[in-house]
């Protein structure tokens, strides 16, 4: 059975595959590939399919496949932590005058999301502080690019238990990206979430403007890879509730089963490529998988 992280997951239980269909891309329709998908301002989202900036290293795999080591010689224990773990959030909003300008009202919209989002677990995140930046350059950073590197070093505030989430107009098709958790030791300064502006609730990027982007990045930040990383072989994400399925998924396509195994592909799962609407839920397992990281590499003693 698996924990829901949105109540919303019930609005699916009884309602046609249609009220799913839009736009994008639907059903087993290959997706297109990451590295040629280029939204300009996040309006041709619809057409290409969501992207995400987060690259699964070796590193990663290792770090992953030891907490998958670690969860299985300690055998059954609570999936859900049974205290309230408290995350500060601060919130970065770069724009270039006018555009990308949220306010106080979108910022606190995307903070209810991601409680929304992550409450089952037992997870709140609690608004620090939020700033505004009027930079052209630091508004149109790019992943891994010196503007990105200027902002965070000037903006980023809190440890290794605080989430910084800055907002901007990043280039390369890509909807945002995230730091992995064993990954702020060795580069703090480089530590959060960068996602488009417009995917903030009600921001635009139709179908993508609910704020589900991120509560998937913040998923990465807290330990979890791509729900079809490895495609059919292999371990994939290394979390024993999550099926398998050969390739992201685009649009809500209810029924789609690439792997023929295990279940239908995890459509509904925050960690797969989904339109906003279909992105409902975190499995047990994934939060689990949440815990160990936030424990091992975010906790402050």
């Amino acid at each position: 059975m698996r924990l829901v992280w949105t109540a919303a997951v019930a609005a699916i239980v009884g309602c046609g595959a249609e009220k799913w269909v839009g736009d994008g891309p639907e059903g087993d329709a290959a997706p297109v590939p990451v590295d040629e998908l280029v939204y300009g301002d996040g309006q041709d989202l619809v057409a290409v399919g969501r992207a995400c900036g987060v690259e699964t290293t070796d590193v990663a795999l290792a770090e992953v496949e030891r907490l998958a080591a670690d969860e299985a010689l300690r055998g059954d224990v609570p999936l859900v932590p049974a205290v309230e773990t408290v995350v500060p959030v601060y919130f970065h909003v770069v724009h270039d005058g006018t555009a990308g300008e949220l306010d106080q009202t979108d910022v606190d919209a995307q903070i209810q999301v991601l409680n929304d989002a992550f409450a089952p677990g037992n997870y709140r995140f609690e608004l620090a502080a939020t700033d505004w930046t009027d930079d052209a350059a630091w508004f149109a950073m790019g992943i891994g690019s010196v503007e990105e590197a200027a902002a965070k070093a000037a903006l980023r505030q809190g440890g290794p238990e605080s989430l910084n989430v800055y907002t901007a107009n990043p280039g390369g098709g890509l909807l945002g990206w995230a730091t992995f958790p064993w990954a702020y030791a060795g580069d703090p300064l480089s530590d959060g979430i960068v996602i488009l502006y417009s995917s903030v609730p009600g921001g635009g990027a139709v179908p993508y403007d609910e704020g589900d982007t991120l509560v998937h990045e913040a998923g990465h930040w807290m330990g979890l890879l791509h729900t079809f990383e490895g495609g059919c072989d292999g371990r994939g994400d290394y979390i024993g509730d999550t099926p398998k399925e050969a390739s992201p998924a685009f649009g809500c396509p209810v029924g789609r089963d690439t792997c023929n195994r295990r279940g239908e592909d995890p459509i509904l799962n925050f960690m797969d490529y989904t339109d906003d609407a279909c992105m409902l839920e975190f499995t047990p397992r994934q939060g689990h998988r949440m815990n160990q990281a936030f424990r091992a590499f975010r906790a402050v003693p």
